[in-house]
């Protein structure tokens, strides 16, 4: 007997179960025999609908993309519509941060991504940065968000505070204090990518005639 049938295949298809195996199982699990299994199909049949592993991260990477919130940066109020942006895309890529690495440094050719881009160059001038400013605003938010996606500060001390001393003092009494505050050292990833966008829109504003 054959392969039981299936639904058509379509990129999209293709690029949600790519999607799925990189947030599942991470980026050295990204072959196309592998998501042809998964599938139920061929390798062969998957090169109808993405020509080659790079078509199918952009695939993945448009699906993405078509998470990012971008309605906060219709918001009048720059700053609020700004940080909710920021947030959002946060959240996106802190579900899909498995992906990050095959991204990061790839041309941004999808129109979905482009008019992010975009959208958010708008809302910065509205802000009243210059076009240069407004780029070099732009590439902020993309290190914090990514980066802090990526990245757990966090994990990286698994001793308790008093674990550090006497050798760290300062390190030791930062975790200590952040501990005690409100989610203690579990929320601390999320406090610190509060406290960058802070500091990035607190230097908008002391730039902007709108302020």
């Amino acid at each position: 007997m054959g392969r039981p049938s299936r639904a058509l295949l379509s990129r999209e298809i293709i690029a949600r179960a790519a999607l799925e195996l990189l947030d599942q199982e991470g980026p050295q699990a990204l072959k196309m025999r592998t998501l042809a299994d998964r599938l139920g199909v061929r390798g062969a049949s998957l090169y109808h609908h993405v020509a080659s592993k790079d078509d199918l991260l952009d695939a993945a990477s448009e699906l993405i993309n078509e998470e990012i919130d971008l309605a906060p940066l219709d918001n009048p109020d720059w700053r609020e519509g700004i940080a909710a942006y920021a947030r959002g895309y946060r959240q996106v890529y802190v579900r899909h941060w498995n992906v990050i690495p095959l991204v990061a440094r790839r041309r941004v050719e999808a129109d979905r991504a482009l008019r992010g881009y975009d959208t958010l160059l708008s809302a910065l001038a509205r802000a009243g940065c210059t076009p240069a400013q407004a780029a070099e605003a732009a590439a902020a938010i993309d290190y914090l968000v990514l980066g802090s996606a990526l990245e757990t500060f966090t994990a990286g001390f698994a001793r308790t505070p008093d674990g550090y001393r006497p050798a760290y003092p300062a390190l030791a009494g930062s975790l200590e204090d952040a501990a005690a505050l409100p989610g203690g050292l579990a929320s601390l990833d999320d406090r610190g990518f509060e406290r960058g966008l802070a500091l990035i829109l607190d230097g908008l504003a002391a730039r902007s005639p709108h302020a």
